[in-house]
């Protein structure tokens, strides 16, 4: 049998074809002869097609059709109108044959007398021809390709991609609603519409659908409520206050077509939107009427329909024979003239306007509704209640107008109300999938996953059903339910155990995993029994065989007049006519499916019916397939009579059956081990076809002992299942002997054992079509979904294990001796053990792990089919990746069943060591696995009392260490272990750090030393890694300790700071490092860096703060565990603190805002912190009182000098004490009236003093009362200006005497700014230790702005990294050098990241503080220009350390001597002498003023606009006079000479650019435009060196005008120039010049004063006085 041979697929041992007639002795099959292999066979009556590889199509046998009969019909000839098109399959009826192509297009051919063809006019058709599948309910009508066909004797069937199923030929057997015959257009059967049919065959007279269980995938339409042949409702509903009671007990017993003279007429049903459910009979008119609203526009349905004649069914009136009926989308009928409405067209336009108002309710109820899996797990003998059923009937019950409410309520929802509706537990409830769509994808993968983890996936336990089949009860369905209530409502209950997970429990995600939910449906003639209803009528409708529903169908077989079907456990059901013993069964009636007798262990995996007999091909103890025969024995004469009379002799029957020619059950016929590997049986007519392969390379034996290994062992299962886990699971003790913990662990493992039962089912199935088909590694599932079928063994695993673990088996014990008795030979034998006389225990524990050794076949197989390929190939490596994965899987099971026979052992010896029993309780855990422990004293504690009792045990997830009493676990997660190096003790020592505790274990030897090391280390690892890396096999045991840093979670509980808090984050060797959250208890939370187990670094805080019920908040820096650094505190009262922190208390630097504006006491402070007090000096703005206080405070009192002042101008500067102006100061209000003297309370004159008015007139005495009420006065009055000789009496009040001193401000910030640079202070520390601090602050701050890059710019990134070198430092400065350091300043000033940036930032904050609002009064001018002065000085001072060869203030820097040259520029000789320009001298003005002064120009220069109010008045008031005068009259009223005065000018404005115009006597705003133009520019400027700059430029423009007027050299004198200049400062018009006076003349370098730019200043100041005072006449 065995030929090598190089090709695998060589044309001459694949699909061999055998066929023979009957069964006898002397029966020997003859080979047909074929051009290649044959790939499928169907058999007529006296003919047969035969499918050859390469899509060609042969027939053979007796062809009346042809026009030329060939004379030799045996031999097979070619189709040939075929050829040019590729065949998939083919299909025989008794005297016809079809064949679908590739692209799902029909071809028939041979008798047509009944219209079996589809073609119209032919009796017969002698080539095929095409058929087209016209879907008219499409526009534009589209064909439907087609995947199969089935052939009967007057009838064919056709199976289309949509999975829908279509007819066309004669009788009954179509299941069309129609009367008239035949039918020669393929027409839809409707009855099936949107059911996902899997497979169709036809017997003479009688139709089979192997039909998927409906599933969520489907869509639903409402079933019917009336029985339509004895009209009882199908269902009673009680409807109780709170609940609907549900009954479906009635089952009719006719079943018979309907006849006119019953007169049951159907209506069109006023559901017709929602086509009607194929479970049972179509609605009667009586329902559907008497529910239904009146139609509109007075149609009136009559309640006499009875008198009516022609059949309406499913709402299609036909209106003639011939002519099919017409279906409109909405399901509106064409009528009939005896219609019973009165109209035709209202009848249409009625139903138009229904099926309209049904689309829109499914839109409101949110599209299709989701459907359920029909119920399962009753038993056969009952009518189980369809579920589609169950809901139509709370529908009919309350009339049609409820289709749409409970259309919106999900049906998936109300279905977990049912106990006996199998809801798949692991499907989301919308799921609705468009009908006919079968690519959808079903249930996603990860929905089925979750349906393994609930341990109540579906079916419940049989007598649960039995109970309540009669009663379902739903929530009353009147009222619309939220979806949200009843997805809340779904929730599944505890309450039964999945032992057959429905559909998509079990990856049926991708289609490629066959369905094993199925159901058949039969319809047509039933005389003999054949459509297995239980009686011998026909039927017209396709109707499910309710007593194969839960019996895991996977084909059907229909032969003439019996049907069989085959399901996944390898058994065969038969039923129908039993003349010839063909059933395979003497059992009677045979109008009920029943199993075909095989011999124990024999499984049938193939199955086909002839005329009077039946094939099976199935597999015994060797995986090589047998074949069996039952039915009529063939004898040489009976097959010459019976191929002269046509027809079937049924009288005849008879008379042979007593003749003993039949078989009484299947028998093997002899010759099948002849044949080779047989992968198809075909029966038809009388004949008996075989394909066969042969055994090329051992790749066909090795597919054959696969497919035989997964059937064997599904049938192991289901037999496990049924015999022994479901009578268990029934036992009425059983949740009492396992207790709560092991019931729940056993019900887990029973849902896993399903799920895994399921899979190996549905993986049969597979590997059973891949043999029938196409016998290919690639279709192969378990290489394409490996990961599927680990999952499932590894989770079952784990569940055996669990249960063991927690002693279940020894519990279960009690109550299976209750079940299996004293002798458990059926136990025994299920779970192979071999063990003399195994205790109960031992026999349960070998059963349930009996799926696990199934890998290892897997294995082997796998192997086997490796060896047929070459090493390179891609199916070599599929495979070998594949084979070591399973076995990888087998070894790591069993280590994990290891593990858990040595934890339950553990723990079943435990209370004997110690009496510690209730360890035992709190320790054992389903998935805790001991490791290892130190009874036997290898391990003992260091130091440990003489008498203590110390006992550790090592389990996969801690650490335990009892003593006597107690015990402590310490997890894995946060353990530490450390060999203690010998030599240092001479102990064999391990060190054990946790969190909280370090203690030292002694090991009684080397050996017991490293053993419990390395085993400590696996476990840990094991424990951080988790189970993904379980499969790491033992040969890792070498591998190095666990990392020291990791991620593990812990709860401190020891006394101290951290009792009871929880901490989640990163560790390093036992201590919190890293970044991490520890939550407190009491609500308190961080999160942030640790560092050696304290808070250190970056973090957020909060704390709840329980009398106001919200929480404070920090966020800033940590350090050892207390805040330090910068942070912000918000406190749950509203105030904000920003600033530095030391040891948790507010220290240095900060501000706190208190409260909104609109609460109670809005204020800022910003200033000086000494823990946690104001203390230093600080600001204070009252927002409420309109006061501002700058001065010092002393634990938050303000103490010592300071200055108010008011939002109404009131000044006060002196002491305070005790919060309070007490002692000596100087009171100023807002029109100058001025007091100096004592004071004792805020506001309030006590004492000695003297109080000045604005006139000069002054008081001196003693003073008593508040300021602005009236003041008590003892004392003398002076009028000074009576008398000259008083003049010297009047002095103003100096103010600014009793302030801070602007050195004394802000000390904080700079020391703040001193630290970050490393030093202790000012000054003091090391250069080169400051770079590298900055450095790092830089460094840091990015790298803490990349983890949210949104908080800046790319340019301020770039900045950042140019910031990062450091500039050279030392050495000696030169030019150059200067401007470098000058935009390393502007730089590192620009970024707050910076130590200078962030000094800046902070007290341009503090002074912006000071001087705005209500600190915007004038008479802080001058210790505004203070404060800024200090600045530079300070700031000055810190550059000079960074930069330590910077010459102090006022100090030269050379200049480079090439410059000397290019100073001499032609032109410049006229030119007043260069002073030297600034920037040689080296001054902190120069150096700093360009960074901070732009910053705080705002606030300074509102202060010098208030102080010089009155005199830029009088300045303003002349300009605007002055202005009014054209160009030439204010020249000369100024004075300027006449030779100086402009002739003309260019206008700009003028389209012809640069044109030269006369000046007039009315010209205006012309002379010297470009210098007034220039000088407007002074205020847009910041820095006094700015605005110099601008009043160089003026004059330059000035000389440059007069030189072209004059057009020669010319130097100015002061008398020429001061005119000239005055009226360029008059049309400048610069609303505030005096201010810009001041600012430049405070401000200014003192290096310039007495160069050039200072000769230019002093006219402009000169200008500025001379308008003020000038006389305009």
């Amino acid at each position: 049998m065995e030929r090598k041979s190089s090709r695998d697929d060589g044309g001459g041992e694949r699909g061999l074809l055998h066929t023979w007639r009957g069964y006898s002795y002397s029966v020997t099959p003859e080979r047909l002869l074929l051009p290649g292999p044959v790939l499928q066979v169907a058999l007529g009556t006296r003919h047969g097609v035969l499918l050859v590889e390469g899509g060609q199509v042969y027939s053979f046998g007796e062809l009346p059709w042809k026009q030329s009969q060939v004379p030799e019909p045996a031999k097979p000839t070619l189709e040939s109108a075929l050829s040019g098109q590729r065949v998939v399959a083919v299909a025989a009826g008794s005297f016809h044959s079809g064949a679908v192509t590739e692209d799902g297009g029909v071809h028939m051919w041979g008798d047509n007398a009944s219209g079996q063809c589809g073609l119209s006019g032919l009796s017969t058709v002698p080539n095929p021809t095409p058929v087209a599948l016209v879907d008219a309910d499409t526009t534009p009508p589209q064909t439907v390709p087609v995947l199969e066909l089935a052939c009967g004797e007057q009838h064919t069937l056709a199976l289309t991609a949509q999975r829908e199923v279509w007819a066309w030929g004669s009788g009954s057997q179509l299941g069309l609603n129609v009367s008239v015959f035949p039918v020669w257009k393929p027409q839809k059967v409707e009855h099936l519409a949107g059911r996902y049919v899997l497979q169709v065959a036809c017997g003479a007279s009688h139709s089979l659908a192997l039909v998927r269980c409906l599933g969520p995938q489907d869509i639903h339409r409402p079933p019917v409520d009336k029985c339509r042949q004895c009209n009882q409702l199908l269902y009673t509903m009680t409807d109780k206050e709170d609940h609907v009671i549900i009954s479906d007990g009635h089952y009719c017993p006719l079943g018979v077509e309907l006849t006119e003279d019953e007169g049951q007429l159907e209506a069109p049903s006023l559901t017709q939107g929602l086509k009607m459910s194929p479970s049972e009979p179509v609605l009667s008119s009586h329902t559907s009427t008497s529910n239904s609203p009146a139609p509109s526009k007075g149609a009136d349905p009559t309640q006499d329909s009875e008198k009516e004649e022609s059949a309406l069914a499913n709402g299609a009136l036909t209106t003639s024979d011939s002519a099919p009926p017409a279906h409109s989308t909405g399901g509106a009928a064409s009528g009939v003239k005896s219609s019973p409405y009165p109209d035709e067209q209202a009848v249409k336009d009625y139903l138009k306007k229904l099926s309209e108002a049904e689309q829109m309710a499914k839109a409101a109820a949110g599209g299709p509704l989701t459907l359920l899996p029909s119920t399962e797990g009753l038993t056969s003998s009952t009518p189980s209640s369809t579920l589609n059923s169950l809901v139509a009937s709370c529908a009919s019950a309350v009339g049609e107008r409820v289709a749409s409410t409970y259309e919106a309520l999900s049906l998936k929802k109300m279905m977990n109300y049912l106990p006996s509706g199998v809801a798949r537990a692991g499907v989301p409830a919308g799921l609705a999938v468009v009908v006919g769509d079968n690519t959808t994808e079903r249930v996603r993968l990860e929905d089925s996953m979750q349906a393994k983890k609930s341990s109540s996936t579906g079916d419940i336990r049989e007598e649960e059903a039995e109970g309540l089949r009669r009663r379902l009860s739903l929530p009353g369905l009147l009222s619309q339910v939220s979806p949200r209530l009843l997805r809340k409502a779904c929730r599944p209950r505890m309450r039964a155990v999945a032992l057959t997970p429905l559909g998509g429990a079990v990856p049926e995600a991708q289609e490629v995993f066959p369905t094993l939910q199925t159901e058949v449906w039969s319809w047509g003639n039933g005389e003999h029994g054949q459509l297995g209803h239980g009686d011998s009528l026909a039927r017209l409708q396709p109707l499910c065989i309710k007593s194969l529903n839960s019996k895991e169908v996977v084909r059907v077989a229909a032969g003439a007049h019996h049907s069989l079907a085959l399901t996944a456990q390898s058994q065969v059901f038969s039923w129908g006519s039993n003349s010839f013993g063909q059933l395979g069964h003497m059992e009677s009636p045979s109008t009920v499916p029943r199993l075909a007798k095989l011999s124990e262990g024999i499984r049938a995996w193939d199955i086909s019916a002839g005329e009077k007999h039946t094939l099976l091909l199935a597999d015994g103890d060797c995986f090589r397939p047998i074949i069996y025969y039952s039915g009529q024995q063939v004898k040489e004469e009976a097959e010459e009579s019976n191929a002269k009379e046509p027809g079937q002799q049924e009288e005849g029957e008879e008379e042979e059956q007593q003749a003993g020619s039949y078989t009484q059950q299947p028998v093997l016929l002899p010759f099948c081990m002849d044949l080779g590997y047989v992968s198809n049986v075909f029966a038809g007519g009388q004949r008996c076809v075989a394909l066969s392969d042969m055994n090329v390379m051992g790749f066909i034996a090795s597919l054959h002992e696969l497919a035989s290994a997964e059937r064997k062992f599904y049938c192991k299962l289901c037999n496990i299942k049924t015999q022994i886990v479901r009578p268990l699971l029934e036992m009425e003790s059983l949740s009492s002997a396992l207790g709560q913990v092991s019931t729940a662990l056993l019900h887990t493992l029973v849902g896993r054992f399903s799920l895994l039962c399921h899979l190996t089912g549905q993986h049969a199935a597979s590997l059973t079509a891949n043999l029938r088909r196409v016998r290919d590694v690639n279709s192969l599932l378990v290489l394409d979904h490996a990961s599927i079928f680990l999952d499932c063994y590894n989770e079952y695993c784990s569940a055996v294990g669990n249960f063991q673990v927690m002693g279940g088996f020894q519990a279960l014990t009690k109550p299976s001796l209750d079940f299996f008795g004293k002798s458990p030979e059926l136990l025994k034998k299920l779970s192979e053990c071999s063990e003399e006389n195994p205790t109960m225990a031992d026999l349960l524990v070998a059963l349930f792990y009996l799926p696990t050794r199934h890998l290892h076949e897997y294995g082997r197989l796998l192997l086997k089919l490796i060896t047929c390929f070459e090493v390179c190939s891609n199916d070599y490596q599929r495979l070998q990746d594949c084979c070591s994965m399973f076995e990888a899987l087998a070894v790591q099971l069993k280590r994990k069943r290891k593990d858990a026979d040595y934890t339950f052992h553990f723990w079943k010896s435990f209370p004997g060591k110690m009496t510690v029993i209730s360890l035992s309780d709190s320790l054992r855990k389903p998935h805790r696995r001991l490791i290892c422990e130190s009874s036997n004293k290898a391990l003992t504690l260091q130091n440990a009392g003489r008498f203590s009792v110390n006992w550790f045990i090592v389990f996969n997830d801690a650490l335990v260490h009892a003593q006597f009493s107690t015990h402590h676990v310490f997890p894995l997660a946060t353990l530490w272990v450390e060999p203690i190096p010998e030599e240092s003790s001479c102990l064999h020592g391990l060190k054990m750090i946790t969190p909280e505790e370090t203690f030292t274990l002694l090991a009684s030897s080397p050996m017991e030393k490293t053993k419990w090391l390395r085993s400590i280390n696996q476990a840990v690892d094991q424990a951080l890694s988790g189970a993904a890396q379980e499969n790491t096999s033992v040969s890792s045991s070498q591998k190095l300790e666990p990392p020291i840093s990791r991620t593990a979670s812990y709860t401190f509980y020891k006394d101290g700071r951290l009792k009871e808090a929880t901490y989640e984050g990163r560790w390093l060797n036992g201590k919190p490092n890293g970044r991490g959250v520890l939550k407190w208890t009491d609500g308190r939370i961080y999160t942030g860096a640790f560092k050696n187990g304290l808070e250190d670094g970056y973090g957020e805080f909060v704390a709840p703060n329980k009398t106001l019920n919200k929480n404070d908040h920090y966020q800033g820096y940590w350090k050892d565990g207390k805040m330090h650094g910068l942070g912000t505190y918000r406190y749950a009262s509203g105030e904000v603190y920003d600033g530095s922190f030391q040891d948790s208390m507010r220290h240095g630097h900060g501000m706190l805002r208190s409260g909104k504006l609109n609460t109670s006491s809005p204020s800022v402070f910003i200033g000086q912190w000494l823990q946690d007090k104001k203390t230093g000096y600080g600001v204070f703005d009252d927002i409420t009182k309109g006061e501002k206080y700058m001065g010092m405070w002393q634990d938050h009192q303000r103490q010592g000098t300071g200055v108010v002042v008011t939002q109404f101008g009131l000044y006060y500067e002196g002491a305070f004490k005790d919060n309070k102006m007490m002692g000596t100061g100087i009171l100023l209000s807002e029109d100058d009236t001025t007091y100096e003297g004592e004071f004792s309370d805020d506001w309030t004159l006590n004492g000695k003093g003297t109080l000045t008015m604005a006139n000069g007139d002054f008081l001196e005495g003693s003073f008593n009362g508040e300021w602005g009420s009236g003041l008590k006065v003892t004392g003398s009055y002076f009028k000074p200006h009576l008398f000259d000789t008083d003049k010297d009496k009047t002095c103003a009040v100096k103010l600014g005497r009793m302030c801070v001193c602007a050195e004394d401000k802000w000390q904080a910030v700079f020391e703040e700014c001193w630290t970050q640079l490393g030093c202790e202070a000012a000054g003091q520390g090391e250069n080169w230790k400051a770079w590298e601090n900055i450095a790092v602050a830089l460094t840091t701050s990015r790298q803490h702005i990349q983890d949210s890059p949104e908080m800046l710019s790319q340019s301020h990134s770039r900045t950042l990294e140019s910031l990062e070198v450091i500039p050279q430092h030392t050495g000696p400065i030169t030019m150059e050098r200067y401007h470098t350091i000058r935009l390393y300043l502007l730089k590192a000033c620009d970024t707050p990241l910076h130590p200078l940036g962030r000094l800046v930032e902070t007290l341009v904050a503090v002074y912006r503080m000071t001087y705005v609002g209500v600190g915007a009064n004038r008479r802080l001018l001058p210790q505004a220009v203070n404060e800024i002065q200090s600045y530079l000085n300070r700031i000055f001072q810190i550059v000079r350390f960074l930069f330590s060869d910077l010459p102090e203030e006022g100090g030269l820097i050379p200049e480079p001597s090439t410059n000397l040259q290019d100073k001499k520029e032609p032109g410049s000789t006229d030119a007043p002498l260069e002073s030297p320009k600034p920037g040689r001298v080296v001054s902190s003005s120069a150096l700093l003023l360009p960074v901070l002064l732009p910053r705080l120009y705002p606030p300074l220069f509102t202060l010098y606009a208030l102080d010089k109010e009155r005199e830029d008045d009088v300045y303003w008031d002349c300009v605007l006079r002055l202005n009014k005068q054209p160009d030439l009259a204010l020249l000369a009223f100024l004075g300027v000479q006449q030779k100086f005065w402009p002739v003309s000018f260019s206008v700009v404005s003028m389209p012809a650019l640069g044109e030269i115009q006369q000046v007039l006597s009315s010209t205006k705003d012309a002379c010297f435009a470009s210098a007034v133009e220039t000088l407007q520019q002074i205020s847009t400027t910041f820095t006094p060196s700015d605005k110099l700059q601008v009043i160089q430029l003026t004059f330059e423009e000035i000389t440059q005008e007069v030189q072209s007027l004059l057009k020669q050299d010319f130097l100015w004198s002061m008398d020429d120039l001061f005119p000239v200049f005055l009226y360029v400062v008059l049309r400048a018009r610069i609303r505030n010049l005096g201010s810009e006076v001041s600012l430049i003349e405070d401000l200014m370098d003192p290096c310039v004063q007495h160069g050039e730019h200072g000769i230019m200043f002093t006219t402009l100041k000169a200008c500025y006085y001379q308008i003020q005072h000038e006389k305009i006449t």
